[in-house]
């Protein structure tokens, strides 16, 4: 068991490392969505339609990190912008301060990643809400998220897997592997993850489902110091079994500096693709030389554009179109490869100061992480 200081330590290396606004303060390109149902998780809905939209087009839901907006990660991300170049409409479900001060979705909360329950019933909500009203295409429904958005995009993925064609998980949590604090916390820093056999369960466990499995986009920076890189080989781990890859020798390669890995099944579909971004902390990767989406706080330049890949990936581009990479990663004193995202002048400050008694310390850092309301 870890001493009482080490875990204060712990604690206060987290306040403030969780996703800020970054480019809210712009203007919004997203539009209430509007009543969609009971909404037992009392979340906000915002949803981005181009004018053009075609019939049976594609929908993705986009789920933002703790302390960010809806606007705001669209902002970052530049998904409303691929999105008027390729035809498909945006859901953006949105958490509220009085279910999360640091507007985080309640990823580790057993009520809010139960199916038909909570937060999770709220989204579903949503995206049936989405199709009806616009006509999508029911089996071309995607959902991606950062951080504590990509822990729910874990839950989205296990609780409703009839709902997605695929999911892509950055810098988040495998499913159902935290149902309290201190678990979440811990699970946070990689510590006491369940088995293969444990997590692969909790997921059969979630639904009735017995159909095709949704494929997985994962995404984690190799410097990630709030959510442990172990996080994504858990979500590898968790859903090699449903997608019968258990055997299957997967296919390693370089993009540029980062390394991709790529499970396919026997008719060489592929399955999972996990993404380790070199010398990347904990946000979303991005392209600076891109014209879609904006570098920012957890918006990180990291010479490659996940939003890109990730819809080239659900097959929502042309093949080949949308991954944008520069031909290396700068590595100035300021942003040497271990560095990146965390000492660039666009990362929030580090907070100082100490507090008056360790239960202020724990307190504090448990907000800061959202892992206390």
């Amino acid at each position: 068991m870890r001493s009482l200081s080490d875990t204060i330590a712990r604690l206060k290396a987290a306040k403030g490392k969780f996703p800020l606004t970054g480019a809210a303060a712009q203007p919004s390109r997203l539009s209430p969505l509007g009543d969609f149902g009971a909404n037992p998780g009392a979340l906000h809905g915002y949803c981005y339609v181009p004018q053009r939209l075609p019939a049976d087009a594609p929908l993705v839901v986009v789920l933002h990190g703790c302390k960010q907006t809806a606007a705001g990660y669209d902002n970052g991300a530049g998904w409303s912008q691929l999105a008027d170049r390729h035809g498909f409409a945006l859901l953006y479900p949105e958490q509220q301060r009085a279910n999360n001060p640091n507007l985080c979705f309640n990823w580790f909360v057993p009520e809010d990643i139960k199916r038909d329950s909570g937060e999770a019933l709220s989204i579903a909500q949503m995206v049936r809400r989405m199709i009806e009203h616009h006509g999508l295409d029911r089996e071309r429904v995607f959902v991606t998220g950062l951080s504590a958005g990509g822990a729910m995009t874990s839950v989205m993925l296990a609780t409703y897997p009839e709902l997605f064609a695929g999911g892509a998980i950055i810098a988040g949590l495998p499913y159902g592997c935290a149902a309290s604090i201190p678990e979440a916390f811990d699970r946070m820093r990689g510590h006491g993850l369940p088995s293969e056999r444990e997590l692969e369960a909790r997921i059969r466990k979630a639904s009735a489902h017995r159909g095709v499995w949704p494929t997985l986009s994962l995404w984690h920076g190799s410097a990630d110091r709030t959510v442990a890189h172990s996080n994504m080989d858990a979500i590898v781990a968790q859903w090699r079994g449903l997608h019968g890859l258990k055997t299957v020798e997967p296919e390693k390669s370089a993009v540029g500096p980062h390394s991709r890995t790529i499970w396919r099944d026997d008719t060489g579909v592929a399955k999972i693709e996990a993404f380790s971004i070199a010398g990347m902390a904990h946000g979303t990767p991005l392209s600076g030389a891109d014209d879609i989406g904006t570098p920012g706080a957890f918006m990180l330049d990291a010479g490659i554009s996940s939003t890109r890949h990730i819809a080239r990936f659900w097959q929502l581009t042309e093949a080949g179109s949308e991954l944008a990479l520069s031909a290396h990663v700068e590595t100035t004193p300021e942003t040497t490869p271990d560095r990146i995202g965390r000492e660039s002048p666009t990362a929030p400050s580090r907070i100082r100061g100490s507090a008056s008694s360790v239960g202020k310390i724990i307190e504090d850092a448990l907000r800061a992480a959202g892992l206390m309301r």
